[in-house]
Parts: C-alpha cells; structure tokens; sequence
C-alpha cells in the first residue's frame, strides 16, 4: 500500500505540479490514496494549517495561496469574473470593490474566504459568453471582456438588482474619459443584446450617448 508522504513532501508535489487548489478527487489520484486516507489527511491537514477548506470537497494550501482571482474561478463553475470587480480591474470603474464579482449560469451564490467575500450573478446561458483566460506570470483567470463587463453590469442595474455608480456613468458619459479606456459601443450593444430585452439597449444609449 501506498504510504502517504509527509506534509511538507505534499506540498512540494503539488507546486511541482502547479497545482494549489484542488479536490479529494484530485488528491487521490495524485498521490494514490485511498478515500479514507484522504479524508483523514485532508482534514487533519486543514487544521494544522497546510491546506484550507475553501468549501466542501475544494481545498487550497494556506502556504501559498492563489490569487482571489484564481480563488473566484474555481469556488463555484462554471463563472468569469465580471461586473464591478471587472470594471474595476480595467480602471473604467474608480475605486475597486471590496466583494470579487463573478457572472455564472448556476443559481446565485455568496461565498466568504478568509474575510473576502466572492458573488456569483445568474446570467442567461445565451449570453454566457464576451470573457477570456487572462495570463499573468503567476496566475491565470477568467475575466470578461471590458464591454462584456460594463455590459453585464448595465443589465443588473437596469433591472434594478444592483446599485450603479455615479462615477462610473459620469465617466462614461465623459468623451474623452470614455475614448482613453477603449471601450467599443458597437461591441457594447452587440453583448447587450445577448440579455434579448430590448429596452435594454436604449437604457445602455441612454447612458453612454
């Protein structure tokens, strides 16, 4: 029988591995263990401090977190990063929100690790789309496109689900403000469109002009 490595050789295999957020089912078949031996490690494990719970059957290393980003895309699938948080990210919304918001096809859901707290909004699966996997040299996420963003947002606000920002449609409203950031309005609608209601996209003309 395999006999389970030392805490210390565990999280070696796995940053050898790149992998810092993982299922019972992973760690299984990584380290070839049987059920009840994960069971027991992983639990043991969170309390002594290599691992955390970040829901049931998903665990992180403490050691070495991944980044909140990366956290948000695997707490609850399938979801991207959007709305405020995205805005946020690409400088069009001022001030970056304390909660990471993510767009999701699954019912809505509120998470807290570690004090952060993690919103997923229900979309349409027609319109579950407009986002990529964006790389950086240590963490990789999926975060919707800026227009895609702005357009989910817009959407929850205009059925009255979620608050807008006063300074997020000056600045849109702003020419010069709104040509620095690159949005494409064509783009723009062309997503808003996926939400299939069609006062939408006069409330969107309504706010950019």
């Amino acid at each position: 029988m395999y006999t389970l490595m030392k805490p210390i050789q565990v999280r070696e295999q796995l940053l050898e591995r790149g992998i810092r957020i993982f299922t019972p089912q992973d760690f299984r078949r990584i380290f070839r263990t049987s059920s009840s031996t994960t069971k027991h490690f992983l639990e043991n494990q969170a309390k002594q401090g290599l691992f955390i719970r970040l829901k049931q059957g998903l665990y992180t290393l403490k050691t070495d977190l991944p980044s909140e980003e990366e956290l948000a895309n695997a707490l609850y699938k399938p979801s991207y990063i959007s709305f405020e948080y995205a805005l946020a990210y690409f400088n069009i919304l001022p001030e970056m929100p304390y909660t990471i918001t993510c767009a999701t096809t699954k019912p809505t859901r509120l998470f807290t690790i570690d004090n952060k707290a993690f919103s997923y909004r229900t979309i349409k699966k027609g319109a579950y789309t407009g986002y990529f996997l964006e790389k950086k040299s240590d963490r990789s996420f999926y975060i919707a496109e800026p227009e895609k963003a702005l357009a989910d947002y817009l959407y929850f606000v205009f059925l009255r689900k979620s608050a807008y920002s006063e300074r997020l449609l000056e600045n849109l409203k702003d020419r010069g403000y709104y040509q620095t950031k690159g949005l494409q309005k064509e783009k723009l609608i062309e997503y808003a469109q996926l939400f299939a209601r069609k006062k939408l996209n006069s409330f969107i003309e309504k706010i950019i002009g």
